[in-house]
């Protein structure tokens, strides 16, 4: 596992976490919300990745076809 990954994670989340304080003081707090929305589903979406990597190592390691 790369650290670059996390570090990818990790400055999305700060990124989403910034946009969210911004935008609900600006009193758009539905966009707000989105943009948290869409931050955890793109950062899900790089996890289900790797998942998916992970069991298709697991099966190449164990011969399982």
């Amino acid at each position: 596992m790369d650290v670059d990954l996390i570090f990818k994670i990790a400055g999305m989340g700060m990124v989403v976490a910034v946009l969210h304080i911004v935008l609900s003081k600006a009193g758009k707090e539905e966009y707000a919300y989105l943009t948290t929305l869409v931050g955890i589903v793109i950062v899900l979406g790089i996890v289900i990745n790797l998942v998916s990597s992970l069991f298709n190592n697991v099966k190449v390691l164990f011969r399982l076809y």
